[in-house]
């Protein structure tokens, strides 16, 4: 597989990452967004194809044993995440930059395949109590589903070290204007 240098922006759910990566994307056509495939269904007005490639549980198994991810995970028992090889070769040949917006687990294999050619950034909330505010706010899951959230967060920010940078997010433009210095490092070489 070709590799071309890569950005990983890992977070727990809430911490902002899928806003600054959106930030990003809008300010520099050189990047790219990695669209996933995952086996949930969508939400609210997310598209197949734009926001994830959605396919079922069957399906997203099936891909795995063909070897078409590039890397994957059971984020949330029964639910899988991940990014297929067509996707990252997709970017490549446009020869963009390849953006993942990805779990912190999913980042971490991303980091360790891609090694030096891509830069692994972990935005980390002020506080669990702040992430809770933040999830609560979106109105868009269960308790029951925060509450995993919440303690799925406290073992993701134990992984924190593990990234290149880590930007804690309790200023949006502040933490906006962190990532995109690094950014620029990459995209100026």
């Amino acid at each position: 597989m070709n590799t071309q240098p890569s950005i990983v922006i890992s977070a727990p759910s809430g911490a902002g990452k899928s806003t600054i990566v959106g930030a990003l994307l809008a300010k520099y056509p050189q990047l790219a967004f990695s669209i996933s495939a995952c086996s949930r269904p969508p939400r609210g007005q997310e598209q197949h194809g734009v926001h994830y490639y959605f396919l079922d549980p069957s399906e997203f198994k099936h891909k795995i044993s063909e070897g078409a991810f590039f890397e994957w995970e059971e984020v949330y028992e029964g639910m899988y995440y991940g990014t297929l090889h067509a996707e990252l070769e997709r970017i490549w040949s446009e020869g963009k930059v390849v953006v993942f917006d990805i779990d912190v687990i999913g980042g971490l294999k991303v980091k360790d395949k891609l090694k030096d050619a891509a830069i692994s950034i972990f935005i980390q909330p002020p506080s669990i109590a702040v992430l809770e505010e933040r999830l609560r706010k979106r109105q868009t899951d269960t308790e029951e589903k925060i509450q995993v959230r919440l303690a799925k967060a406290e073992e993701e920010m134990s992984h924190a070290h593990k990234f290149d940078h880590v930007i804690v997010n309790d200023d949006l433009t502040k933490a906006i204007a962190e990532v995109e210095q690094i950014v620029l490092q990459l995209i100026r070489k």
